[in-house]
This record gives C-alpha cells, structure tokens and sequence, in this order.
C-alpha cells in the first residue's frame, strides 16, 4: 500500500511550480495531497484533484493580528483533520506564511516535516521552522542567511524544473537570426516595456534579431506595432500555456530572477541578463542572479542601473561572441549530471534515510 504524504504551499508561483514539480517526482511512488491557498490554486495543472484549501491570511496588518491569530487556530485544527483522516506520514513545505497551520498541526501529530528552499536566500518561514524540520531541500550548500547549527538538515539537490524541460535540446546557432527572450515575469515587468525597446531597435541596426515579450495584455499592441515599425521581427504575448515551446526559441534572455526561471534557463542552457527585482523579499532575486554570475553564466544588471548598462551590456554580447559561448559551456558544465533522474532518485533516496 502506497504511503501519504502532503506538500503545502501557495501564494506565488515561485512557491507553487517547485510543489508542482515535487508532486511530479513523488506521485508514481506515493499518495500525494497538495494544499495551497486560493491564490495558489492559478498555477496548479487541473490533472492534479488532490487539493485542499488552507487560505492562510497574511499576518502583516497589526490591526488584523487579533482576527487572524483565531483564524489561524482555526486552520491548525483544520490542518490537523486533514493530516489525520487522510494518514499523512510526511509533510513539505515549499516555504511562506501559508504553510504555517499545517506545519503547526504536523507538529503536534509527530510527523516528519520536510522544507524546499529553492531561492539563494533562506526564506523567513522556512527558518523559522528549521528546528521543527528533518531536512530541508536547497539547491546550494551556501544559502544566505542560513543557521550554522541547521547546515547539517540541508540536502542539496539540482533545481526542480518540469520534466518536460530536460527533454528539449539546444545547440549553438552560428549564422541565424538571434531570438532574444524578454520576460518580465508576474511582477516588475514595465521597466523591460519602457526602458529597454529603443536599445533593442539601436542593436537592430547592426543585427539581425527576433524579439520575443512578454507583457501586459495592455501593452501587446503598442508594442508589437513598435517594433514592427522599426523592421524587427517579433512575437509580443502576455500569457503562453505553452511556455516551454517560447523559452526554447530563446538563446539570449532578459529576464527577472526568481528561481524557477534562472533554473529553466540554466537547464535550457540559455544565457541570461539578469534583472532582480529589487523588492523581492530579502533581496532573493539578486542573490539567486548572483550565484550565477558567479559561475560566469550570466550577466547581472541591477535595476537601477539598467537604463544606463543594457544597451552597451547587449552591444558587448553582440560583439564578444566568445563571451556568449563561454557562458553557454559553464551553463552545460553546471548542469552536466542535472537529469530528472538523478534529482528523483536524490529525493527518494533522502526521504528513505532514517
């Protein structure tokens, strides 16, 4: 009889697409429950009718704390309903506040608790639950922030990314037409439409490219009439469901840097410029873009810089072919025994471990 295990999770994509994905390496050997808040619910496929709701409130309003904190008791004994009459013997979570009543209610049952720290930087509910967990899942041994006392609980595994990305091949294009990727990502995206459309028109002149944006559904037409008008091909979209087809098109990407996106692109060995976001809780962005420069395989520009740097960024990129091609051979070498397999076979031989 197969055993049950639950992965919590929610809010944005950054914590939904790795739950995803670890529901993707665990489900052929387990049961698998997945819990998310309702904002959750947009980023997970609708072959997955496993779910339940825990829609956690958000604890920054201090006028709300009185209302939230029974509202939150209330979820810990609903939390512990679930994990009780569902049998639940371990339980993920892929960090944030909403995985907080299910962690609590895991703990009183004794169950194990696992933790998936994608981001270069130690999430704030993922420390916070540190002492409580078995193991926590991260994709570097250097992780920001992180607990010298707790560094013995991280098992480093290569970054979860969907199955179907390991299937497509990317080669080096010597004479073609350069398909450069612009993704702004949920969050962030009107500096890529405002900032960077007259450099790309400037690089043209001299280059043959493709341009290929993501936006807002309000800037679709604007901009693709834009760049129509100055002669350069382009596909100009807000929303693609098959956003694998896109990204391998793409051998240069402009790209915010959550950690699902660098990790595609790294896989895709697609070198990127990096834009962080610099809201990002923690400053996250800029340290995931930042273990990647670091093993020169990308290029980081901080976004208040961006206007001043991009354009000659693109121009170096253009003209230093070598560069481009060093970056694509470090991004192969980093990602050289990256197969589904061998992450699959990491996380179970792991959760095996007693």
């Amino acid at each position: 009889m197969k055993k049950n295990f639950l992965i919590s999770t929610g809010g944005s994509g950054g914590h939904v697409i790795p739950a995803i994905i670890l529901y993707q390496h665990l489900s052929e050997e387990v049961n698998i429950v997945i819990s998310t808040d309702k904002r959750g619910l947009k980023y997970i496929d609708r072959d997955i009718t496993n779910i339940d709701i825990i829609d956690t409130p958000r604890l920054n309003n201090i006028f709300l704390l009185p209302i939230n904190f029974f509202v939150i008791l209330f979820l810990i004994f609903k939390s512990f309903l679930i994990l009780k009459t569902k049998k639940i013997e371990k339980i993920f979570s892929t960090g944030g506040y909403m995985s907080l009543p299910l962690i609590f209610a895991a703990k009183l049952l004794n169950l194990d608790i696992y933790l998936i720290e994608p981001n270069q930087v130690l999430g704030r509910a993922n420390k916070f639950f540190l002492n409580s967990c078995k193991k926590i899942f991260c994709y570097s041994n250097k992780i920001k922030n992180f607990p010298q006392n707790f560094k013995s609980k991280i098992i480093k595994i290569y970054p979860l990314v969907k199955k179907d990305i390991y299937k497509v091949k990317k080669e080096f294009k010597k004479e073609e037409k350069i398909n450069i990727l612009i993704v702004g990502g949920s969050q962030g995206a009107n500096i890529f439409d405002k900032n960077l459309k007259n450099s790309i028109v400037n690089i043209s002149k001299k280059n043959s490219i493709k341009v290929i944006h993501q936006t807002s559904q309000n800037n679709i037409s604007y901009l693709r009439d834009f760049y129509s008008n100055n002669n350069i091909e382009n596909k100009i979209f807000s929303f693609e469901k098959n956003f694998l087809r896109i990204i391998s098109e793409a051998d240069l990407c402009i790209t915010r840097a959550g950690a699902s996106t660098l990790a595609e692109l790294s896989i895709l060995n697609i070198p990127f410029i990096a834009v962080p976001l610099p809201s990002s809780r923690d400053n996250h962005q800029f340290e995931n873009a930042n273990f990647y420069e670091k093993n020169d395989c990308c290029w980081l520009i901080e976004q208040n810089y961006f206007e001043e740097k991009i354009e000659q960024t693109l121009i170096s990129i253009f003209e230093k072919k070598n560069d481009y091609i060093k970056k694509k051979e470090n991004l192969k070498k980093l990602n050289n025994e990256n197969t589904w397999a061998n992450v699959n076979k990491k996380i179970l031989e792991s959760l095996n471990e007693n």
